[in-house]
């Protein structure tokens, strides 16, 4: 909002320093600055409160040491996550951008819907929360919308350099009236296209079009695979950082570190020059989202400072649900879902060590009469915690393992 009131003011009056506004760097900082402002400050009068109003975590006995010192521990604290995403957003985007709108849409779903799972813990004493079936149905919903716009909004292109007679591939359409021409005489037309990177080939690209073109006449479905698709990554990806959620600061750590990632990715995307000269796809009007970005990562380096251990506050699953699909949007949108199992490691592991547990325990005690189990316990920190690794080194190593997964992820930009 305060982009177009700098831009009505610098248009109108030509007032000395509302230029700055046009800038992208000086937004992303103030998006930055405010964002760790609002979790450090405002952050210590929603602990506060949550402390008066005993909205505290109910822990489980699971055998783990320290478990009983966390039991009274505000949850909730997505509330600031949230709090420090959506206003510094508000303020300093431009919010008619369709990917702003949609990753605020995104972070407000399943913060709602991680809130009332965390309501129903919290005020109705029901340990189990919100049913299973109905955070799936929320997640379900909010794929489909992510998927539907993304693939249909006319606002949602990619530049193809025009040389020559140069055509455009198969299942792809140019927009009209979308050439544009850069300093050096560069040639480019904005076009639809279900397309995404793919890494360690040379060609970087892959469409999804050809998932079905084998079938006859198949390609006008196209849509149908690629929202099931988004759907699927929605849904595992919340998933796994909603499961990650298990130790202090583990979760919030691995996201800030994996949203710098994302910057980075958005960053050279949406930068004509950069996506050049790494050979990348161009995606015009995905500066705005590094404001957006700024702001995930500084809410998440802010709420560290209540959530590192020993947390005065969790975030539950209104901050971790929320986490995860803003990471898996975000990843979709600059074209890089096809690498969420290197940047987001972590997750995707942690999330495998609990289908494998139940998965196993389930076939031996069908085969042998008694369940069976490959790890001490799950999710996977749980099991380094039994092997007697205290809960702030398995954090600080996952950390450690995030940004090795993010500087490959980074390098296969180049690794063809």
């Amino acid at each position: 909002m305060l982009y177009y009131f700098f831009e009505f003011l610098n248009a109108k009056f030509h007032l000395s320093g509302s230029g700055m506004f046009q800038f992208i760097t000086f937004r992303v900082t103030m998006a930055l600055l405010l964002s760790l402002a609002i979790t450090l400050l405002m952050g210590k009068s929603i602990v506060r409160f949550l402390q008066r109003k005993q909205i505290g975590e109910t822990i489980r006995n699971l055998g783990l040491a320290g478990e009983n010192t966390k039991k009274g521990t505000p949850t909730m604290g997505g509330l600031i996550i949230l709090s420090a995403i959506v206003i510094p957003t508000l303020l300093f985007a431009q919010v008619k951008t369709v990917y702003i709108w949609l990753m605020l849409l995104c972070t407000v779903w399943l913060g709602l819907i991680g809130f009332i799972d965390d309501y129903i813990k919290v005020f109705k004493k029901n340990k189990e929360g919100l049913a299973g079936r109905f955070k799936l149905l929320g997640q379900i919903g909010l794929g489909l919308i992510i998927g539907t716009t993304l693939y249909f909004n006319e606002d949602v292109v990619i530049s193809r350099e025009v040389q020559g007679a140069t055509k455009l591939a198969p299942y792809e359409r140019q927009i009209a009236q979308s050439e544009r021409v850069t300093k050096d005489g560069q040639r480019f037309v904005d076009v639809k296209t279900p397309i995404t990177t793919i890494p360690f080939v040379k060609s970087h690209e892959f469409n999804y079009a050809r998932l079905i073109s084998w079938i006859p006449g198949a390609e006008k479905y196209t849509w149908v695979i690629y929202i099931l698709i988004v759907i699927f990554i929605v849904t595992a990806v919340s998933n796994g950082a909603n499961i990650t959620d298990g130790l202090d600061g583990l979760a919030t750590g691995v996201s800030a570190v994996i949203g710098i990632c994302l910057g980075i990715f958005a960053y050279v995307s949406g930068n004509i020059q950069f996506a050049d000269y790494l050979n990348i796809m161009y995606i015009p009007h995905l500066g705005e989202l590094s404001i957006f970005i700024a702001a995930f990562v500084g809410a998440c380096v802010g709420f560290l400072w209540y959530n590192a251990y020993p947390a005065q506050v969790f975030m539950g699953d209104t901050g971790s649900l929320a986490l995860g699909g803003i990471i898996a949007s975000l990843a979709i949108i600059v074209r890089k879902e096809l690498l969420i199992p290197i940047f987001c490691g972590v997750f995707l592991v942690e999330l495998l060590s609990v289908m494998i547990q139940v998965s196993y325990f389930k076939y031996t005690k069908k085969k042998y009469g008694e369940g069976r189990r490959v790890f001490l316990m799950s999710p996977l920190h749980h099991h380094y915690q039994k092997l007697g690794y205290h809960e702030s080194k398995i954090a600080v190593r996952f950390w450690i393992i995030t940004v090795m997964c993010v500087a490959f992820a980074i390098a296969t930009l180049k690794m063809r």
